[in-house]
């Protein structure tokens, strides 16, 4: 099997990373966390009453430094029940070089892996070996022969349409779908979303692995390893000519981004690493939307989880802010930056525990730009501003020259949504701890625009945004908005949250609404809207929730991004269900439960669905791909990459 990732540091080898320290530091990252996961399994699957003062040691500390949160679970905090799902070495991981470092600042190894065990004490914990996949490929590696009916990174195109139009199946064929084959990740949730380019499936995992799969037979071709999530889908695309002294390696390179704000560059063929780049030195940054990748150029949004670390009172908040970099795809260089609020954070005042606050801050870009070929621009929708400082770079559409990174437009549809999290909780409110005086909703754009052209030729951005607000841009005139469709009252968590998809003639918009969070009725379901004048065409609202695990976390919201093909629109729910929508009216001509049983994976690993979300369906060559489990904010986890074509062949 030709694969990488043999170890910590044998990922290294051969590896043009772009400093000797970085790739020390690297390695010594890797290290930390298989260590500390061995270490975490160790202590909790020894039996006996020496567990005993781990397991108080853990309860205590999880009440001192976790319970104010996790046992009041609101919009993306998740609940102690959903903790207790995950693996004791996601959490270690979580809190070492995850989303959680800020709040276990302080605590030693050995503290985090007693919170850890506390939270995992009923799951039994199997080391996770990420260097070996049990399923290796026996045969020679086939070329990659990417060509028409592939599924590229996350929408299928430069203008983010996420519509498939050569899908391999029909109309007709949709009833018939079954399920050809799943594969189990190494993890407690999903995360991402699968690329499908000739006879490979590129996935990414929430430990860090990304694996190259078979798209036959699911066996696996190789797999490296970060020490970092990865949350992008992976783009492919020919490899660049050599610069910077970096050889050209295989016909194709394989891109993707990880929550440590680094870009890596990997062969397509082997998973061999070519370089490896970080964007934002800040200790929040992350990459969370798909990189773009244009000729050769690649396209990175940079977002945060800063508002996640706010939380703390001693946190001084908050200084990131969302930015669109472009790199040369053969090295890594950084050609320009622009950062969508163009200030520098400066210290304004202190918080009522002492704290020294900054604006302006926020604006994190966290879905994938799109492309505007004949303007020479890219697109990116931007997220709330993190302080009462104001910025006009936040809840904002904004227009980027491709070429040199200017700012050519800025439409910002929701001035001062300042916020952070818990903001919006009972009992904290404005201006309790990092929380601005000033608070807003959290109306993030978390979708890409869609670049589509209306009946009379003229092109429109068309752009949804959390509130459940759907916009239509003109491109020719600043970002002028040409109509507007309120189509669902919105939440924290969408509103219209992760993507839409369209055709010629209609977007298809999937709306979360999984709460009522204002006097609006929530309207969780799927809309389709006529793109020439905004006109509602039809709504399929959201099948009553049934969820095969019970009734913990089983909402109807509808928050992944939904995919389409001729006749047909895919979209996936928090109860764990994939439909297919007649794209005529709504109707549901094909449902399947991907968390109703568990499978026998071709990995050799028993795998189950849980929620869709994120990253929804995408169909290539006569299959139908989702990930089942997204496992994050109010969601049910689950390990399951389901692949489905025509009668299962």
């Amino acid at each position: 099997m030709a694969r990488t990732g043999a170890g910590a540091v044998g990922n290294l080898v051969g590896a043009p990373i772009r400093s000797v320290s970085q790739a020390l530091s690297q390695a010594l990252s890797r290290a930390l966390m298989l260590v500390v996961s061995a270490v975490t399994i160790s202590a909790w699957s020894a039996a006996g009453t020496a567990a005993v003062p781990l397991l108080e040691q853990g309860a205590s500390l999880y009440a001192s430094r976790c319970a104010g949160c996790h046992d009041n679970q609101a919009q993306r905090v998740p609940g102690r029940a959903s903790l207790a799902q995950r693996r004791p070495d996601e959490i270690v991981a979580s809190a070492t070089v995850g989303a959680m470092r800020e709040q276990a600042k302080g605590l030693t190894v050995q503290q985090i892996q007693a919170i850890a065990g506390f939270l995992s004490a009923n799951r039994s914990a199997q080391p996770i070996d990420t260097s070996n996949l049990a399923n290796g490929c026996r045969k020679p590696p086939a070329d990659l022969l990417p060509g028409p009916g592939q599924w590229n990174g996350w929408a299928n195109g430069l203008r983010n349409e996420r519509y498939q139009p050569a899908p391999g199946i029909s109309v007709q064929d949709v009833p018939r779908l079954k399920v050809k084959w799943v594969f189990a990740y190494d993890a407690s949730m999903t995360v991402g979303q699968p690329s499908v380019i000739g006879d490979r499936i590129f996935v990414t995992t929430q430990l860090g692995q990304v694996i190259a799969l078979d798209a036959h037979s699911g066996c696996a071709w190789w797999s490296v390893n970060n020490d970092s999530p990865v949350r992008t889908a992976v783009i492919v695309g020919p490899t660049p000519a050599a610069s910077s002294g970096i050889a050209a390696g295989s016909r194709l390179t394989a891109y993707f981004g990880d929550e440590r704000a680094t870009v890596h560059s990997v062969d397509a063929q082997t998973g061999r690493r070519q370089w490896s780049v970080r964007l934002d030195q800040h200790v929040a940054a992350r990459i969370t939307g798909t990189p773009m990748l244009v000729g050769n150029r690649l396209y990175v949004p940079v977002s945060s989880g800063e508002e996640g670390w706010a939380q703390r009172a001693s946190y001084e908040c908050c200084t990131f802010r969302g930015s669109l970099v472009a790199l040369d795809a053969a090295d890594g260089a950084v050609l320009w930056r622009t950062y969508m609020i163009a200030d520098e954070p400066k210290p304004y005042r202190r918080n009522a525990a002492g704290a020294q606050q900054y604006g302006p801050a926020g604006a994190a870009v966290w879905s994938s730009p799109t492309y505007d070929e004949q303007r020479g621009l890219l697109y990116v929708g931007t997220g709330n501003s993190y302080t009462d400082v104001g910025t006009s770079g936040s809840n904002a559409i904004v227009a980027i020259d491709a070429k040199n990174g200017q700012i050519r437009w800025t439409n910002q549809v929701l001035p001062n949504d300042n916020y952070v999290m818990p903001c919006l909780r009972p009992g904290v409110g404005p201006g309790v701890g990092n929380c601005p005086n000033t608070l807003g909703p959290d109306f993030d754009f978390g979708a890409s625009p869609i670049l589509v052209n209306q009946s009379n030729g003229k092109a429109v951005l068309l752009a949804g945004q959390k509130s459940g607000i759907l916009y239509a841009l003109d491109p020719d005139d600043q970002g002028r908005k040409r109509w507007q469709q309120n189509l669902g009252a919105g939440t924290a968590l969408g509103g219209i949250q992760w993507g839409m998809a369209s055709d010629a003639t209609t977007v298809y918009v999937p709306m979360a609404d999984a709460w009522r969070a204002n006097a609006q009725t929530p309207k969780p379901g799927l809309h389709a809207v006529r793109i020439d004048d905004g006109k509602p065409l039809w709504h399929a609202p959201a099948a009553a929730a049934v969820c095969a695990w019970g009734l913990d976390r089983c909402v109807a919201s509808m928050s992944a991004a939904a995919a389409a093909i001729p006749g047909i629109v895919f979209t996936g729910a928090h109860d764990g269900h994939l439909r297919a929508h007649s794209a005529s009216d709504g109707q549901v001509l094909w449902d399947f439960d991907t968390a109703a049983d568990e499978y026998d994976a071709v990995n050799g690993r028993k795998a189950r669905g849980g929620s869709i979300d994120n990253g929804g369906p995408v169909i290539a060559a006569g299959m139908v791909l989702v990930n089942s489990g997204y496992g994050r904010q109010l969601a049910r986890g689950g390990n399951a990459l389901f692949v489905f074509s025509v009668d299962g062949r």
